[in-house]
């Protein structure tokens, strides 16, 4: 029962949001069964470009207070503002992943999970201004303040605010190209999804003036009748012959009294 229960919820998560905490659980498996190590995973320009050895930087070892923070607002981002829209999704995902290796080789960060977090947080932020968050019941605050409020914290523990401020630069930087200037006098949307990948993610929309052939319609109706086929044979026989000769086939049944 209680994996039955564990099966569901597993499944109600959205797939990308499934797909990368899978990826990242996975990964910090992997490395506390010592299958894989540290440094194969570390973001290394030279071993990436000059060698091609392929090194999942952006997940983040989950054994830690970001674990539930990577659900929470990849979760909640895949529901919310990215709903029905999983193809844009997933490129947000890819365009933050390039932009974050692409400044990971002027800054000396060695993993990037952490930033693409703060990445997604800040997102989240920017598209929920009025929603208040309570800090540890100390801080209360609206949300845009949570990924400096989350920098804030990681100084005070002593660690570096480079991964931080990364993510939130990446954050910004994406939240600006796709929310603000596209609707600012003469903007123009620079982000747009490719279409290979809407055509991989996102399921077609169902044409509202799809009109299916006869053959395809349920049973137990004169498709084209004017009035309901009941009584007697002679009935039901004037009325398939009335649709057959007038062409009605595109008319729904109807009920009169």
């Amino acid at each position: 029962m209680a994996y039955q229960s564990l099966r569901l919820e597993y499944l109600q998560i959205p797939p990308v949001s499934r797909a990368y905490t899978t990826a990242c659980v996975l990964t910090t498996a992997a490395v506390q069964l010592e299958l894989i190590t540290p440094f194969q995973l570390y973001f290394n320009p030279e071993l990436i470009f000059k060698h091609f050895q392929n090194r999942i930087s952006l997940c983040p070892r989950l054994l830690n207070h970001r674990s539930h923070r990577i659900y929470r607002y990849c979760r909640m981002l895949e529901e919310g503002s990215f709903r029905g829209r999983t193809a844009d999704f997933v490129f947000m995902f890819l365009f933050g992943g390039f932009l974050m290796t692409l400044f990971g080789l002027f800054v000396s960060l060695v993993f990037l999970g952490q930033a693409f977090t703060i990445m997604l947080v800040y997102v989240w932020s920017r598209r929920n201004p009025y929603v208040r968050m309570n800090f540890f019941g100390l801080l209360n605050f609206q949300a845009p303040f949570l990924p400096w409020v989350l920098m804030g914290f990681s100084l005070l523990l002593g660690n570096s605010i480079i991964v931080d401020l990364l993510g939130i630069a990446v954050g910004h930087i994406y939240f600006f190209l796709e929310d603000v200037f596209p609707n600012q006098p003469g903007g123009i949307r620079i982000l747009k999804t490719p279409s290979i990948l809407k055509a991989i993610f996102d399921t077609p929309d169902e044409d509202p003036n799809y009109n299916p052939l006869p053959e395809e319609r349920p049973g137990g109706f004169a498709w084209g009748c004017k009035f309901p086929v009941v009584g007697c044979p002679a009935v039901r026989l004037h009325c398939v012959l009335s649709s057959v000769t007038s062409h009605q086939f595109g008319q729904p049944y109807s009920h009169h009294a």
